[in-house]
Formats: structure tokens, sequence, C-alpha cells
């Protein structure tokens, strides 16, 4: 069982850094649209690509805030919460075959 706790323990690590990794590309799209950047730029379409099919469904359900698009606050908050709720679970889950409790 200990195979399966250590696997446990690295899904948890890697969940982790990859939503960490799309928090700052979200981050990076909220500030890069603040300054109007060029469409075509291969950057700015990777990061619409990677980012837009996450914004579009909550920004579609929040009500309009002057102007203001607040779906990049609630995917970082939703990533927060991910990152603490599977991180802890995957690693008790681990700590619990490791003793021999089972799942």
């Amino acid at each position: 069982m200990f195979i399966f706790a250590n696997l446990l323990d690295a899904s948890a690590t890697v969940v982790s850094y990859l939503l960490t990794l799309y928090m700052w590309i979200i981050i990076i799209r909220a500030l890069i649209s603040l300054v109007n950047p060029d469409p075509y730029s291969p950057i700015v379409r990777f990061l619409y690509q990677v980012t837009e099919p996450i914004l579009y469904p909550i920004r579609r359900r929040l009500p309009f805030m002057g102007g203001i698009d607040l779906s990049p606050i609630v995917v970082l908050l939703a990533i927060l919460f991910l990152q603490v709720f599977l991180g802890r679970t995957l690693n008790e889950l681990a700590v619990r075959l490791r003793m021999g409790g089972g799942l």
C-alpha cells in the first residue's frame, strides 16, 4: 500500500503545481487585458485560448459590474480552494494508507 500512498502524494504535488501554473496564467491574462494587447500576438492568443474556456462561462453568469470583469477573481478563488482541498485530501489519504487504515 505504500506505493499507492506515494502515488497519492505525488499526485497532490503535481496537481498543486499545475493549479499554481494556471493561476499565474490567469493573473497574467488579467494584467495584459488592462493594457489593450495586440490580439494577433502569439502570447496573447495563447493566454486567451487557455483561459477563455474557464472564464467565459463564469463571466456569463456574473452580473455586469460597470465594465469590471470579476471572472478572474472567481477562478483564482476556485483554484485556491482546489489546491487546499485536493492537497489536504490526497495527503490525508496517503497518511492513512501508510498507517494501515485503508481508504
